[in-house]
């Protein structure tokens, strides 16, 4: 009994420690980009099989095999690492999960690239576009400066949710393992999940797939901003104008953003040449400065932060009882 209590003392413990230590070398370092990324190597898989398979008849089911099968992989793959790390010493398995943790987070680095932005937008208006298209997967070539402006920080608020958000809502609930295969998700819909002409049926499971796996997440996103900043009566603006996206999860984080900054989100855009016409979110279009990029960098860290104390506090609770 005593040594059933401490092995499972020290699991959560583990977990704890890799949680907080991985989070801090992300806001300390963001991505490392010198070194191998998992995420790096998701996208070759993937893209591998895109350009093999993405052709001829039956593309749906084929994408939607390749979806999940490199979903389960992943998966299976951590959690094995894992558990073999654990039995040779738990403070190996520590250190596998703590860069787990550090790879999944994508917060500062999403912090720096949106502020690479606006900082470029004042050097000019080419340069801005340029930066912009490191963080958007819409034509950039024609954004005016306040289109430039808006994009990026849509993508602030979208992406606390798919790369803070969601990878430590996954943790909480499946550990590491649930983590990385969530950034499988996310890299796949990313990569193919749009409604294209080459990728709707290809993608069309790793859409749908991503959909479910951000639903919620997205929804914590919302609420956290909102929190952040003491504003609950913006609830009722996020869940009206929620709504009004394409996606069923993205238009949550972005619509609590437009409620604090009293701006408008959305609209018509380019992808990969073909015009998506975008609901609005908000109804304010007024120009974006750089307290605005400043101000929703602010909710985005609180946000981030708030998120880790409910993941600590959950881990805390299950080692309890």
């Amino acid at each position: 009994m005593t040594e059933a209590y401490h092995s499972l003392f020290t699991i959560h413990s583990s977990l704890l420690l890799s949680l907080l230590l991985g989070w801090l070398l992300d806001l300390c370092f963001g991505d490392p980009q010198k070194l191998p990324h998992p995420v790096v190597w998701f996208g070759k898989a993937i893209a591998t099989f895109e350009h093999s398979l993405n052709k001829g008849n039956h593309r749906k089911v084929k994408g939607a095999i390749i979806s999940l099968s490199l979903i389960v992989f992943v998966f299976i793959a951590t959690f094995l690492v894992r558990n073999l790390l654990f039995m040779g010493h738990w403070a190996l398995s520590m250190v596998f999960e703590t860069l787990v943790v550090f790879y999944c987070l994508a917060g500062t680095t999403l912090v720096r690239e949106v502020r690479a932005v606006f900082i470029a937008l004042n050097r000019g208006l080419e340069d801005g576009r340029r930066q912009v298209a490191r963080i958007v997967g819409r034509d950039t070539s024609e954004l005016s400066a306040q289109e430039v402006r808006t994009a990026a920080l849509e993508t602030l608020a979208e992406n606390l949710s798919d790369g803070v958000i969601a990878p430590l809502f996954w943790f909480a609930i499946l550990g590491t393992p649930g983590m990385l295969a969530y950034k499988m998700v996310n890299t796949l819909d990313s990569m193919i999940g749009y409604k294209t002409e080459r990728h709707k049926d290809f993608g069309c499971w790793a859409a749908h797939i991503d959909d479910v796996a951000n639903y919620i997440p997205a929804r914590i996103t919302a609420f956290l901003m909102v929190l952040a900043v003491g504003r609950m009566d913006l609830l009722r603006f996020v869940w009206k104008n929620g709504r009004n996206h394409a996606s069923p999860n993205s238009g949550y984080p972005e619509a609590a953003l437009a409620g604090i900054l009293d701006c408008r989100f959305g609209g018509p855009h380019y992808y990969f040449g073909e015009l998506f016409d975008k609901p609005y979110i908000g109804d304010n279009n007024r120009p974006f400065t750089t307290t605005d990029m400043k101000k929703a960098v602010r909710v985005n860290r609180t946000a981030e932060v708030l998120m880790v104390v409910l993941v600590v506090a959950s881990i805390v609770i299950r080692s309890i009882w």
